[in-house]
């Protein structure tokens, strides 16, 4: 997975912040769906790779539930967790359980459920 992510990450579109960033998820039955970070002047119109990522997996007919887990790489020297909108998202879409597979480009990996990465989700039973 590592060289699949650093492969992705030349194609991440950050002309402003130069901080690359690519994410694969995993789905439940074995596919395997690219995202990298597309920014923007107007930086709230950015997209964010783990979003990219699970929009797309949307768009070819996945449903919550049947995402398994998320691989997330950045260009720095350091792991990075995604922002809080992607960590949002990513709590709609995947089971507490589901993996959150932190991998630098030198080897370095964390791993974080769901669950730890969000604590306290707002769901469908806050509304």
């Amino acid at each position: 997975m590592k060289e699949e992510l650093i492969k992705l990450l030349d194609k991440a579109y950050a002309p402003y912040s130069h901080f690359q960033v690519s994410a694969i998820v995993e789905m439940k039955d074995g596919k395997y769906i690219p995202g990298v970070n597309v920014e923007n002047a107007s930086y709230g119109a950015t997209i964010c790779a783990e979003r990219n990522a699970i929009t797309t997996a949307v768009a070819m007919g996945y449903k919550k539930g049947e995402f398994k887990n998320i691989y997330v790489m950045v260009s720095g020297e350091k792991l990075s967790t995604p922002c809080f909108i992607c960590r949002q998202v990513i709590t709609e879409f995947f089971d507490k359980e589901g993996s959150v597979i932190l991998m630098g480009k030198n080897g370095e990996t964390k791993t974080l459920k769901v669950s730890e990465l969000c604590p306290y989700p707002f769901d469908e039973s806050d509304l």
